[in-house]
């Protein structure tokens, strides 16, 4: 069955299928369906909204709008942790950078320097580094927010596929997290370089950043976006860094190494919740 799963995904028109849902999850009207919708979804997923802005379905303007809902104040408090967990989902895996490889899954590796589609310097200054992957599912909160101060130094869109990032899919497919299409944020911290990727997948319709808008899947070229010292954007430790229109996967990559992890593999973390010492 998941190899039938994964063959699937791999004839579909991945790119259309996932701009046809984003327009659809755009819709205002008519109101009645977008609310049906939403009220569907909430329920199959078994979604609540009290820590939600937002606590009614009516109140959201599109679907896009109820899926990257914005928490209540005080609903994610700021945990006293050196790295945060970047969002709500599963650590799906953590652990040490091992000779330029991470990994993906039980028995599947990948390698820094194809996730960050840059130099192989750059790749290398996280060979003695640190990862951790999270999982959003349909449920979660779907912003990703710092897991600790940095300021950005540049971005890498890299176009890519657009598989599903499930358990199923990441257990079965080959250099998964380095063939999906991703975004790809470096920054410069106290820690050193870190790296925030943004990983696309099945029906996507889009990654969006507090500094650059939104970048819509598409095949093509990859793009670059470099920032000088005195116009970088500084973000803080669990500040907002974007949010994914519907759900996927978030890879950190650091320089820090034998970091103290306060959490397990397949162990559910909120955002802003300690992720390692």
């Amino acid at each position: 069955m998941t190899a039938l799963f994964i063959g699937l995904q791999a004839i579909l028109p991945q790119h259309l299928l996932s701009r046809v849902i984003g327009g659809l999850a755009d819709l205002e009207r008519p109101i009645w369906l977008k609310n049906i919708l939403i009220t569907l979804f909430m329920q199959t997923y078994g979604i609540a909204l009290d820590e939600a802005e937002h606590t009614q379905a009516g109140q959201y303007r599109h679907f896009n709008h109820f899926f990257t809902r914005a928490l209540q104040d005080g609903a994610r408090p700021l945990a006293g942790s050196r790295y945060l967990s970047p969002a709500d989902g599963v650590l799906s895996q953590r652990g040490n950078v091992e000779d330029g490889k991470l990994v993906q899954a039980k028995g599947r590796w990948y390698d820094t320097r194809g996730l960050l589609a840059g130099s192989d310097a750059e790749a290398s200054s996280f060979d003695n580094g640190s990862f951790a992957t999270v999982y959003l599912s349909p449920k979660d909160y779907h912003r990703v927010h710092m897991p600790m101060s940095g300021t950005l130094r540049m971005t890498r869109y890299i176009p890519g596929d657009l598989f599903a990032v499930n358990a199923r899919t990441t257990a079965g497919v080959d250099q998964l997290f380095a063939r999906n299409e991703r975004l790809v944020c470096l920054f410069d911290t106290a820690g050193g370089q870190l790296a925030v990727v943004l990983v696309g997948a099945m029906v996507v319709a889009g990654i969006e950043t507090v500094w650059g808008g939104v970048e819509s899947p598409h095949p093509g070229t990859i793009r670059e976006r470099r920032f000088n010292p005195e116009d970088a954007p500084t973000l803080a430790a669990g500040e907002e860094l974007g949010r994914f229109f519907l759900g996927s996967t978030v890879v950190l990559l650091a320089e820090d190494s034998d970091l103290q992890w306060q959490a397990e593999p397949g162990d559910s973390v909120l955002v802003r919740a300690a992720l390692a010492n």
